[in-house]
């Protein structure tokens, strides 16, 4: 089994309970969902759910950043809505964030998420060498 290492960057949000930020196996990361928290606070971004994923996809880039990578090299993420109303606006900013690269995805309503009034959460899963 391959070493497991903790990424940890003060750059994205601190894990709130028992979790890492992303976990590097191998040159596979993992990281966890993340909401649209502003690191430096840990508040919730203001604004709509384009507001929301921007923050959230900040927060994803500066972990994969830490782990030595970038959403480039992400292979799959997984993005968590509260209403799939917001899905157009969500694809919107992600779309813009990973331009021309296009991992495979899963993304699904939820009946809530960890924090009032978040409207998205996204985990992703990349291959850093």
């Amino acid at each position: 089994m391959h070493h497991l290492e903790v990424i940890s960057t003060d750059q994205a949000p601190a894990a709130v309970g028992p979790y890492s930020q992303a976990i590097r196996a191998g040159n596979m990361v993992y990281t966890a969902g993340q909401l649209a928290l502003l690191p430096a606070t840990g508040t919730l971004v203001e604004g709509d759910i384009a507001a929301q994923t921007e923050q959230v996809l900040h927060n994803l880039a500066a972990i994969l950043e830490a782990a030595g990578g970038s959403l480039n090299q992400v292979v799959k993420t997984t993005v968590f809505l509260l209403d799939m109303a917001d899905f157009a606006a969500m694809n919107g900013v992600y779309s813009r964030y990973f331009g021309d690269h296009r991992p495979a995805r899963s993304t699904v309503a939820v009946a809530a998420l960890p924090r009032p009034g978040a409207r998205v959460e996204i985990e992703a899963v990349a291959v850093i060498p």
